[in-house]
């Protein structure tokens, strides 16, 4: 009798590959992952190739979740929040993300490389700040840019934990407080 593809091998797959990152990149073996995703190392080899395969599923996953998570806001002043809400609650997702961005090459566009694929968060943003303050959106790439580089900087410091816990709040409510004053500040100069 012929086998039955599982529908949710591929989650089972990638969902262990993140509990086995969390443990450090070393855990991350085939053998481990199959063990952990309750099959065998075949079935995973009929999906992903390579380790960087399984690396590149987990990173376009978590891509997909972070923009879910910050799309929800109507402004990109309001992304600030869900942006680091998200990053403080995924830290080692986050971290991974960004410390393996050449497996999805390009996550930073120029003003002529658009593509909505890539970097959908980054394109998201786009979008609002042309309907906000008008232009196309490639008009925006800088600013897009600086919110990112600013809010990126944020997370990446509270996850490290080299700001005292205490000033967390502080912190937050700067950084989302200067991204309001930056879009104002574009909308004035347009």
């Amino acid at each position: 009798m012929p086998r039955h593809p599982d529908p949710d091998l591929e989650k089972r797959i990638l969902d262990a590959a993140w509990k086995l990152w969390r443990g450090g990149d070393e855990r991350l073996s085939l053998r481990a992952l199959a063990r952990a995703a309750r099959t065998n190392t075949p079935a995973i080899y009929r999906r992903f190739k390579t380790r960087r395969e399984i690396v590149r599923a987990m990173l376009l996953r978590l891509r997909r979740d972070f923009y879910e998570a910050i799309s929800v806001v109507p402004t990109m002043e309001e992304a600030a929040a869900p942006y680091l809400d998200f990053a403080l609650s995924h830290p080692r997702q986050y971290e991974l993300f960004f410390a393996h961005q050449h497996l999805l090459r390009q996550w930073l566009p120029g003003r002529k490389t658009f593509d909505r694929e890539k970097n959908p968060a980054f394109f998201w943003g786009l979008e609002k700040l042309s309907k906000q303050l008008g232009g196309p959106p490639e008009n925006h790439v800088p600013l897009v840019a600086s919110i990112w580089a600013m809010v990126h900087g944020t997370a990446s410091l509270l996850i490290s934990q080299a700001v005292d816990p205490k000033l967390e709040g502080e912190m937050r409510e700067h950084c989302q407080r200067a991204v309001r004053l930056l879009i104002r500040e574009a909308a004035n100069h347009s």
